[in-house]
């Protein structure tokens, strides 16, 4: 996947790759304390070494096909576009048929529905190309806006790990969502063609 559009918008997904690191790190920069409240991402990229290297982990695993790492950018009315987030595999088993996806984004982009359209797309494509059967989400439960996401894309949480998660001092309870290629698939046979 080269790049897909993810509406009339102007919106596109594409792989973020070790060429995207300055354009990467600006974005993080953007968003530095908004991105990791829940995520490790602006840990990872502080200088532009440690970006291209984040970005070099994620084109290996792509590469050993453990893993993807997407990027998505907006454009603006002089048709410039503009990296605002992204969704990734953090990993991904193909052998045993499971994936886990994540996302973020900078505050910019929040509410317009950018983290749905372009797991849709990863989703699917997991599931239908490289034939994944489990998908999971993993988020903590203070993060409304991630559990809201898991929701829209049909997921059903299977539990809480009390406290598994520590993220400046703090513990936090993440809640595992999944859906089923199986549920996957009836929820687009079911959907109307304009909402996929």
């Amino acid at each position: 996947m080269f790049e897909r559009s993810l509406g009339e918008d102007g919106a596109v997904l594409r792989p973020l790759e070790p060429r995207h690191a300055e354009e990467y790190l600006a974005h993080i920069d953007r968003g530095r304390e908004f991105i990791g409240r829940f995520t490790g991402l602006s840990a990872a990229a502080t200088d532009l070494d440690s970006a291209r290297a984040f970005l070099q982990r994620y084109a290996e695993k792509a590469a050993n096909d453990t893993g993807r790492f997407y990027g998505i950018w907006t454009r603006d009315e002089s048709g410039t576009y503009t990296l605002v987030g992204g969704v990734l595999f953090l990993v991904m088993d193909v052998a045993q048929g499971t994936t886990e996806v994540g996302c973020w984004l900078e505050p910019s982009a929040v509410g317009r529905g950018l983290i749905t359209r372009a797991c849709r797309v990863i989703i699917d494509w997991a599931i239908e190309e490289r034939g994944i059967h489990r998908v999971e989400w993993h988020a903590a439960s203070a993060n409304t806006a991630s559990i809201a996401v898991a929701r829209r894309l049909g997921m059903k949480r299977d539990g809480v790990l009390r406290e598994s998660f520590l993220r400046d001092g703090v513990r936090h309870d993440m809640e595992v969502w999944s859906i089923l290629a199986p549920e996957w698939r009836a929820a687009a046979a079911s959907a109307e063609p304009a909402a996929r």
